[in-house]
């Protein structure tokens, strides 16, 4: 790899690390995807640059333009943050229900960002929609460019062209299976498309948290779902447009009651400060290699750190409140 000439040119390329608690527990080697170190902290580094390249690329927009993304956080950094870099100004639409931390972030960060109530994507006033209209109504110059991760096959094309690449040669071919939550389904998607055409016999499949519908569709055809997660940015209800043609071959459903415990041996043991999201992954994955048997290899990916989800992640009161366990760490403080 070639030193990095700006911040785009830094994003990808990371670390796979060997999960010892997760392997030694299925007799696989299971690896994790250190997306987390990205520029922006996140595996949406990948999305936002792979989505504000083609649409400078089409002449969608150029620098002075206007970039409209409705987002549970993480890639509106990603895209404020490259954004930045390539000159343009970037206004986010974001559910009240996300942690300070990333709302925070992306305030410092230079975004412009609108916070709507949470509600489901079917209602007209869910921040998706609010997002599209908001893109609709502005204009300028140098173009408004609404990135539509969910629908916009720049998503997971970013991830046929690094991610699913760069796993391959980390693991020189051998393989055998990948998993991770669907939020826009960009990762999972882009994954699945390069395998099916390199080795398609890697087994492809889906962590599903409690709330959404993903694990449904994959098991039964349908979309049906119950139930709600502490988890953010994951979790999906349609079959967004970077899901469409994928294949996926199993999914699992992990409620809050499974990825807390890991979450907290992935901090505590294995010395990985991850959030929620990266640990119904590796709860995924112990159940894939079970599944599949001992000596497989599977990989999935540590989407970002647990500084972003602090304030909830350690407080006693919301943990209780969601009758979930405090790490052993605070516990023992006690």
């Amino acid at each position: 790899m070639t030193n990095p000439q700006d911040v785009l040119d830094a994003v990808g390329n990371t670390p796979l690390i060997r999960l010892r608690q997760a392997s030694e527990l299925t007799g696989c080697e299971i690896y994790g995807k250190c997306e987390f170190m990205n520029p922006g902290g996140s595996v949406k580094d990948r999305a936002a640059k792979y989505m504000l390249l083609d649409a400078i690329e089409r002449g969608q927009i150029e620098p002075g333009g206007i970039v409209v993304e409705g987002t549970a956080g993480n890639t509106g950094i990603g895209l404020t943050l490259a954004g930045n870099a390539l000159g343009l100004n970037t206004r986010i639409v974001m559910p009240e229900t996300q942690s300070e931390e990333k709302k925070s972030a992306l305030r410092g960060m230079g975004a412009e960002l609108i916070t709507f109530p949470a509600v489901p994507y079917r209602n007209p006033e869910n921040y998706v929609h609010q997002a599209r209209r908001l893109a609709e109504s502005l204009s300028s110059d140098h173009g408004v460019f609404y990135a539509n991760q969910w629908d916009n096959p720049s998503n997971r094309e970013g991830h046929v062209r690094s991610t699913a690449p760069e796993i391959w040669e980390q693991t020189r071919g051998s393989l055998d299976g990948f998993i991770c939550a669907v939020g826009t389904g960009g990762t999972l998607a882009g994954v699945s498309l390069w395998m099916a055409e390199r080795k398609p016999g890697v087994v492809i499949a889906a962590a599903d948290p409690d709330g959404a519908g993903v694990y449904s569709w994959v098991k039964h055809g349908h979309m049906q779902s119950s139930g709600s997660s502490i988890t953010e940015g994951i979790g999906q209800n349609r079959v967004t447009g970077n899901l469409e043609g994928a294949r996926i071959d199993d999914a699992f459903n992990i409620p809050d009651t499974e990825l807390i415990p890991v979450l907290w041996d992935l901090i505590g043991t294995e010395g990985l400060y991850v959030g929620p999201s990266s640990a119904i992954n590796v709860a995924g994955a112990i159940r894939l290699g079970r599944e599949l048997g001992p000596g497989r290899t599977i990989v999935t990916i540590l989407c970002d750190s647990a500084s972003r989800y602090a304030s909830r992640l350690f407080d006693r009161e919301f943990l209780a409140s969601k009758n979930l366990p405090l790490p052993p760490w605070l516990t023992a403080a006690e």
